[in-house]
């Protein structure tokens, strides 16, 4: 809980300090890139840096914090906290560079709030500062510990056994671990950072969702080549799709991520879009192995039959449920087919099962307009959960 002191200051500077986070996170990514260049070539995503992603993400994240610190007191935000901690570990984060961040974070809000900045505020905010921080660190350790490595120690070399090519912009690996040993276990719906050494020697990472049974002998994750149409192009994407074969080496962490299964036996939705199938799949896997009886609804919308990666997988998969039903949303659709449906995603005709729990992943204004389907379905906002890949925008645009 945040102290009595510090709720007063920091409710009174929420205002300008929220109205000021976007620049304040600009300016601290400028110093501490300036500090420590390293970071910028070894872990952070430098698309998501040029884009500006990272720097909305991070404002939102701490605004979100900060308010839920001043009006609900003595609670804390652990969907997004767990979110963060996950990613995080499957970068090798560690409680030290807590400590670089505090440093860059706190110059950038004295030099844009200047005179504002008092003692008082300035304890205020460190006080927020480190109850976010201290709360991912502890469940970045236990992340660790579950996993079996030391705290940021997540890698291990992987060989890759095949590729494939789902659709023109799509390829799935399949790697085993190079020294020989079981692959670790995963929960479906979880992903795998991957570290490629590019041209200009940086070491670069990405996330990717596990697809496949948890069970099975390889584990395989599916690249799509980010073309740059909206943004930078892909530069870990475009290296694999040109550069990864069958016998080369590949650095991959453990696997995290918060977007699984919860075990029960509710009705589910699983909705995705684009890439977004891939964690969907892998749940798809794992029901059909565990002989799940319970009613499941797949959804999936995307540009084309031939840009939805993993199709006939999706499809198939769901056939072998005993009550459940794919239903596919195409904006160019192929003539004459059955069965397809045309458009975005639309919930309205789709019958769901009391108590539904759903399952989202998919580009972020998707998941919103699912969600409030969902929503004005009679669908419990806590039943709701999602993955996002890359910087979660959600808290940032809410």
């Amino acid at each position: 809980m945040l102290s009595e002191t510090s709720t007063a200051t920091v409710r009174a500077t929420l205002p300008a300090v929220g109205a000021a986070i976007g620049d304040i996170a600009d300016l601290f990514y400028r110093k501490l890139f300036e500090a420590h260049p390293e970071l910028l070539r070894d872990l952070f995503n430098r698309g998501n840096q040029a884009s500006g992603a990272q720097r909305q993400a991070l404002a939102g994240s701490i605004a979100a914090f900060a308010t839920q610190l001043v009006e609900h007191p003595g609670t804390r935000p652990d969907v997004m906290l767990g979110r963060i901690a996950n990613k995080h570990a499957s970068l090798g984060i560690t409680a030290p560079q807590y400590e670089i961040v505090h440093t860059h974070l706190f110059a950038a809000i004295a030099e844009v709030l200047g005179d504002a900045v008092t003692p008082e505020v300035a304890a205020a905010w460190d006080e927020v500062y480190w109850l976010m921080a201290n709360a991912l660190i502890s469940i970045e350790a236990r992340l660790y510990a579950q996993r079996g490595v030391t705290a940021g120690d997540v890698w291990r070399e992987w060989t890759v056994v095949s590729r494939s090519e789902e659709t023109a912009d799509v390829a799935t690996f399949r790697l085993t671990p190079a020294d020989g040993s079981p692959a670790p276990a995963f929960r479906p719906g979880q992903y795998v950072s991957v570290q490629v050494e590019l041209p200009d020697g940086a070491r670069q990472i990405r996330q990717y969702s596990l697809i496949g049974a948890p069970g099975a002998e390889l584990r395989s994750f599916s690249v799509k080549r980010v073309r740059g149409e909206s943004g930078p192009e892909g530069e870990v994407s475009a290296h694999l799709h040109a550069r990864l074969r069958a016998g080369d080496r590949l650095r991959v962490s453990a696997p995290y991520g918060d977007l699984v299964l919860d075990g029960s036996d509710a009705p589910l939705l699983l909705a995705s879009a684009g890439i977004g199938c891939t964690p969907i799949v892998s749940m798809l896997e794992h029901l059909a192995a565990e002989g799940h009886r319970s009613p499941v609804t797949v959804v999936h919308g995307d540009r084309s039959p031939a840009d939805h990666a993993l199709r006939t997988r999706h499809a198939a998969l769901t056939a072998e449920l005993p009550d459940a039903s794919a239903h596919f949303w195409y904006e160019n659709p192929e003539p004459g087919s059955a069965g397809e449906l045309t458009g975005t995603v639309d919930l309205g005709d789709l019958p769901l099962a009391p108590g539904t729990h759903a399952y989202l992943c998919g580009p972020l204004p998707f998941m919103r307009s699912v969600r409030s389907q969902l929503l004005a379905k009679g669908v419990a906002a806590a039943d709701i959960h999602y993955e996002v890949f890359g910087p979660d925008l959600w808290l940032a645009q809410a």
